[in-house]
C-alpha cells in the first residue's frame, strides 16, 4: 500500500483551494486532509488533523499566513509548512521563512513543481535550494539586524563546536552538503550529521532559517 503525505490547503479563495486539491489528489501518494480559509482556520484545522504538510496562502483577512505558520510550526514542530505568495522574494514570503516555513512557492508554479516541492518538504529537506536561499538573503539583507557582532560574545555560538561553527558559516554562504564535505574534506554524512545538530542547537527549523541566522549573526554578509 502506497504512503501518502498527508496535506492541509490553506487560502481564501474557495476556487484556488479546489484547483489545488485537484492537482494533489491526482497523486497516488498525497491526500487532501483538510482546507481552512484563514489564518485562524489553519490553525484549528492542522492542530485537529496534524497533517505533514500545510500549503499556506501568505496574504489573507485577518490572521495572515505569516502569524498562522508562526503558530503552526510552534504547536506542531513535525508539520512542514511551504507558503504560497504571489511575487518572487516579496517581503512575505521572507516573513514567512523567518516564521518557521520549509519554503515558498510562486502561485503560478507548474503543478508538477508544486507536487515534486510537496514530497521535499514531506522529507524534511527545504523547498528553497541553497543557491536561492543566498538570493532571498540578499534581497532580505534590510530586514536583517545590522552591523557584524563579536561572535566570540555571542551565546548561541558557544553551543556549537568548532566542527559545527566552521559548518554553520558555510552553509550561510549558501553551499550543498556536498560541497561543504568537499571544502573541509569531510564526508556528506557526517555534515549532515553537524548541520542537524547544528538546527537542534541553535533551536532551527530548516536550512533556511540557519541561513537567516548565520546573517543575523554576522557570519556572512
Amino acid at each position: 500500500m502506497t504512503v501518502r503525505t498527508t496535506v492541509l490547503l490553506v487560502d481564501d479563495q474557495e476556487l484556488v483551494r479546489y484547483g489545488l486539491r485537484l492537482v494533489l489528489e491526482a497523486q497516488d501518494d498525497m491526500a487532501v486532509v483538510g482546507e481552512a480559509a484563514d489564518g485562524e482556520e489553519a490553525i484549528r484545522a492542522a492542530v485537529r488533523l496534524k497533517p505533514e504538510v500545510v500549503l499556506m496562502d501568505v496574504r489573507m483577512p485577518g490572521k495572515d499566513g505569516i502569524a498562522a505558520t508562526r503558530e503552526i510550526v510552534r504547536r506542531l514542530p513535525d508539520t512542514r509548512v511551504l507558503v504560497l505568495t504571489t511575487y518572487d522574494l516579496d517581503e512575505s514570503a521572507f516573513g514567512a521563512l523567518q516564521a518557521g516555513a520549509a519554503g515558498f512557492l510562486l502561485k503560478n508554479t507548474r503543478p508538477d513543481e508544486m507536487v515534486s516541492a510537496i514530497r521535499t518538504v514531506a522529507t524534511g529537506d527545504a523547498v528553497v535550494s541553497p543557491r536561492i536561499t543566498s538570493r532571498l538573503i540578499e534581497v532580505a539583507v534590510p530586514h536583517l539586524v545590522a552591523g557584524k557582532p563579536e561572535q566570540a560574545g555571542l551565546p548561541e555560538l558557544s553551543e556549537l563546536s568548532a566542527r559545527e561553527r566552521e559548518v554553520f558559516v558555510l552553509v550561510g554562504r549558501g553551499l550543498t552538503n556536498t560541497e561543504i564535505a568537499d571544502t573541509l574534506h569531510l564526508s556528506e554524512s557526517t555534515v549532515k550529521a553537524h548541520f542537524g545538530r547544528i538546527l537542534t542547537k541553535l533551536e532551527l527549523s530548516n536550512r533556511v532559517q540557519a541561513v537567516i541566522k548565520a546573517y543575523e549573526l554576522g557570519l556572512v554578509g
